[in-house]
């Protein structure tokens, strides 16, 4: 009853209008002056149906544009709720695929190195500090993780260290923050050095490449691995590349611009190294 209502609620009102007008016509009709009033009615008449006739369709028209501007907006809902499922579901798609992808390449890396014992982890969230380069994984203490743990990605790359642990928590300090340092060897010459960080080139995302052995030659182009000593990361992960070769100390000492081959903007998950063998 109230659905009907609802519809048609003005088109009963006009009609109601209606009668009583013809009623009150008839009415006075019947109390005298007949013929006057029998000839008003009749000329009356006509243009009153006409005039109700068309407020009533004009009524009609303006209700069923108005349902179905709302039968149309309650569709548009239903469609854009629809979409939003399958934006949903394509998403939960691709990370399902990178996922598969990170893993493939962890599998191909424990083939490589098979002393590794590695933990996965996401990335949950990156340090807001303008002084340091490092964010908070989701695995901590109870997972296994020790201080000073190397972080890497399922490729081989360094990432960083673990500098900070909770029971279910750790920073990772990244290659580029100032207080990284990372011992390490040109693959073209076996040059070996320290790759550190240093502020100004942490803003720009790269590192150094110093403390090179006396006479070393180094060149733009050349690939930049971890060398094993100090016994913190294990030998032959992927550092980055020499970007720029560079002097200081009038000139005597050469140093190397590093890119690290890392692309920290897109990390989502990443793997720390628990435990390794060490190369004597």
């Amino acid at each position: 009853m109230k659905e009907y209502l609802k519809k048609n609620g003005i088109r009963i009102v006009i009609i109601i209008f209606a009668v009583i007008v013809i009623i009150l016509v008839s009415s006075v009709t019947r109390g005298g002056n007949v013929s006057f009033l029998q000839n008003a009615t009749g000329v009356l008449s006509s243009p009153l149906q006409k005039v109700i006739s068309s407020t009533v369709n004009w009524f009609d028209t303006i209700y069923g544009y108005l349902y179905k501007y709302d039968s149309l907006m309650a569709e548009n809902e239903s469609l854009r709720a629809q979409l939003a499922d399958a934006q949903q579901s394509a998403r939960d798609g691709i990370e399902a695929s990178e996922e598969n992808v990170r893993l493939r390449e962890l599998l191909n890396l424990r083939d490589k190195n098979s002393s590794f014992v590695l933990e996965s982890s996401k990335v949950v969230l990156w340090s807001a500090s303008n002084w340091s380069s490092s964010f908070t994984i989701s695995k901590g203490r109870s997972s296994g993780i020790e201080l000073g743990d190397p972080v890497i990605t399922e490729y081989g790359v360094v990432v960083g260290q673990i500098t900070e642990l909770g029971e279910n928590w750790a920073t990772v300090s990244t290659l580029i923050d100032v207080d990284m340092s990372v011992g390490a060897f040109i693959g073209e010459t076996g040059t070996s050095g320290m790759v550190v960080g240093e502020f100004s080139l942490m803003k720009k995302k790269q590192a150094k490449l110093t403390y090179l052995a006396d006479g070393a030659q180094i060149f733009a182009g050349d690939d930049v691995l971890t060398s094993g000593q100090g016994g913190a990361f294990p030998q032959g992960l992927v550092i980055g590349t020499i970007s720029a070769v560079q002097s200081e100390a009038g000139g005597q000492i050469e140093y190397g611009i590093i890119e690290p081959t890392c692309d920290f903007d897109s990390l989502v998950q990443v793997f720390i190294i628990k435990d390794f063998e060490l190369v004597e």
